[in-house]
Formats: structure tokens, sequence, C-alpha cells
């Protein structure tokens, strides 16, 4: 079995980052202004902060169009264009089940949105006696802003008291699939083990909410069917390689034990069953870090930085990190690059500490770097001093 690399942290770069709100002008032909860019190992960058009053952000997507949405926990879509916020907010949105993680959780634009006009949520749908359920749907935005022709397409059920543990993130493959991630729900981690619940797993469903014929329990008695991956504690990042084919997820340890794993079709990921974390009281979850049968991470961390969103570089913008990966960390407060071959994680850096509570990082369709932050509130452009 192979074993991951585990990647210990190390003192970072400190950010200083520009507090301009206005947006860079940006021309082939003219340097940026390094004036407070960072040094990283590979890169020089200057940190845009093009707003800074998000209010628990989490997803964030581009529309054919040009315009940016970014979701916040409380159940609202902010519209963004040019980098700048227009003001507007999407009208007519489903009533959440706000509580600790629980929310409105990720975005997505189907990949033929420029067609279909659809775009995608995941959030926590309201029930009963404080309780939620980790629900995909999708609509379409009319010339006002609403959201419209609104198609509830799977509710991960049952529903489940307070808020821990709903992952939640959205990606689309190269075949049309939509894969999302649904969290353990914290105070039953053995869920993460069950087939016949849909907590703790990565799933794959068609863009319109049909259960896939080849998924892998499809067949299985009294399955979830939409399940693809199962063992998956709390994934709160999910990124679709398009050019590899390889879907890539990271989830939240206990005490110590991030994890970034290669899903793959069926697999068990091993949470609780092994882990490479404690619990946070310091007492042993379980005495094994690995067991036939269940995969290992490609790389964990300990000390835990709360692994968030994710996304893999492919941008010319900045050659020496193509082919890496760019992880959000929420408690060590910064961007977590990890310097990949293929699926081997070599090593890491940390980037720009103490930007805030990283929630979100994605690359944009012409090629630039976004970071998102909780408690600092900040939406963050990266840019490669020339």
């Amino acid at each position: 079995m192979k074993k991951p690399h585990i990647l210990f942290l190390f003192a970072g770069t400190i950010m200083a980052f520009s507090s301009c709100s206005q947006k860079e002008e940006i021309e082939a032909s003219k340097p940026i202004d390094p004036t407070f860019a960072t040094q990283t190992e590979k890169h020089l960058i200057k940190v845009d902060t093009l707003f800074t009053e998000l209010e628990g952000p989490w997803g964030m997507t581009w529309l054919s169009d040009g315009r940016m949405l970014i979701t916040e926990r409380k159940g609202e879509i902010l519209i963004f264009e040019n980098d700048q916020f227009t003001g507007q907010k999407v009208q007519g949105l489903p009533e959440v089940h706000e509580v600790n993680q629980a929310g409105l959780l990720d975005v997505a634009a189907h990949p033929d949105y420029e067609e279909n006009g659809w775009i995608y949520i995941a959030y926590a749908k309201p029930f009963p006696d404080n309780k939620g359920a980790l629900t995909i749907m999708r609509f379409k935005l009319d010339d006002n802003n609403q959201a419209i022709n609104q198609e509830e397409l799977i509710v991960a059920l049952p529903e489940w008291e307070g808020g821990r543990h709903f992952g939640s993130r959205i990606v689309f493959d190269n075949d049309g699939y939509l894969y999302f991630s649904n969290g353990d729900k914290g105070n039953k981690p053995e869920n993460a083990q069950d087939l016949t619940n849909p907590h703790g797993k990565i799933h794959r469903i068609h863009d319109d909410g049909r259960i896939p014929s080849d998924n892998p329990f499809v067949n299985e008695p009294n399955a979830f069917a939409s399940i693809w991956s199962y063992g998956n504690r709390n994934p709160q990042g999910l990124y679709f390689d398009k050019v590899n084919n390889r879907l890539w997820e990271t989830e939240h340890g206990p005490m110590g034990g991030d994890e970034l794993n290669l899903i793959e079709k069926g697999k068990n990921y091993g949470w609780p069953v092994i882990t490479y974390g404690v619990n946070y009281n310091g007492t042993p979850i379980t005495d094994i870090t690995e067991k036939e049968g269940m995969e290992q991470p490609v790389t964990y961390y300990v000390p835990s930085i709360a692994t968030c969103g994710m996304t893999l570089v492919t941008s010319d913008r900045y050659p020496n990190w193509k082919g890496d990966i760019l992880i959000g960390a929420l408690a060590k407060m910064h961007i977590n690059r990890v310097d990949m071959e293929g699926t081997d994680a070599l090593s890491q850096e940390i980037m720009f500490q103490d930007l805030g509570r990283v929630r979100q990082v994605s690359e944009s369709p012409d090629g630039y770097l976004y970071a998102i932050t909780e408690g600092t509130g900040l939406l963050v452009k990266l840019l490669p001093v020339q």
C-alpha cells in the first residue's frame, strides 16, 4: 500500500497586501507595480484586495458573461463584475438552515451555462426541530437577478440536527456529471462507513439529478445510489482536473489528520476506522492508520490546518505553480501550496499567512487566482508580478 507524504508545517512568508479596493488595470505591456508584493518560493505575488465586506463566504463561480457569484452562508449570493461588487444580489433563493457550518454553501455554473443558463447550489435545507439536510438545486437568472426555474435535484436524507460537517462542494467532470461532497454530520462518524445513508461521502449525479446507472453502489440493496466514494469525514474541498480526469478532495481531520485525497470510484477512504488524527481532547480515535481495502491520503497534515476549498493551477500566468494544488487553510489562515508531481505530493509552502480563514481558492476563466476569506471578509486576487 502506497504511503502518503506527511506535510509538517513550517514558517511561511508574512503577507503584505494592497488595501486598494479599485480594480487593477492588467495590461500585458505594463508590469504590475511590485509595491506590497509578497515573495513566495516560486513567484512574486501582489495580493489585490477587491472587497472587504464578505460575511461568511463559501463558494464562487464565474458566468459566461464575465460576472462572478459569491455565496454567503446566511443565504445570499453577491454579484461581481469586472472585479467589483455590483451592489446586486440574487433574489428569490430558497430558505436555508443556517447553523454553525450549515447554510448556503457552494455555487457552480453548468459547464454549458452559455447555452442552458443553469446555476447549481449546495445548501442545508431546513427541517423541523433545528434539523437540516444537504440539498443540491439548480436555477436560472432572469434579467432582474431573480432565481427562476428552481429545481431541487437531490436531498441527502436523513436530515440532521445542528450544523456540523455538511461539506459541501460542487464540481463537474468532462462528461457533464456533477459531483458533490457531504460531511459525516460530526456526532456520528460511523455514518461515513454506512452505505445506507449519504453522509461522509462524495456523490455523483447527472446534471438533472438522475442517478447514473454506472455508479458503484447503484445495484447494492439499500445503498444510497448517488454514492461515489465513502469514508470521507468532512470534505470541504473538491476539484475536478479536466486535463487528467482526476477528482481531488480535501477533508477536515479531527485534531490532526486533515487529508488531500485522490477520489476514485467506489473506494473507501477510511474514516473513522483509520485516521492520522486524534480526538480534540487528545484521546485516540483508533489505533491504526491503515487497513486493507481502505485508501491512504495523498498527503495529510499534522497539526491540522483546517483544509477547505481548493484548486489546481492550470494557468500560464503562474508557470512555476502549474500543476500544483492550492488549498485554503481556515484555522492556520493561509493558502497552502502543495507541490505536485502527477498524483504525488512532494512538499508544501505556506503562503500569505494571516490573510484570514481562507474558505475557497479558485482560478477564473481568464487564468487569475482568487480567494475568499472569513473573519477578514476579503475577496482577493493574486497578481503575478511580471
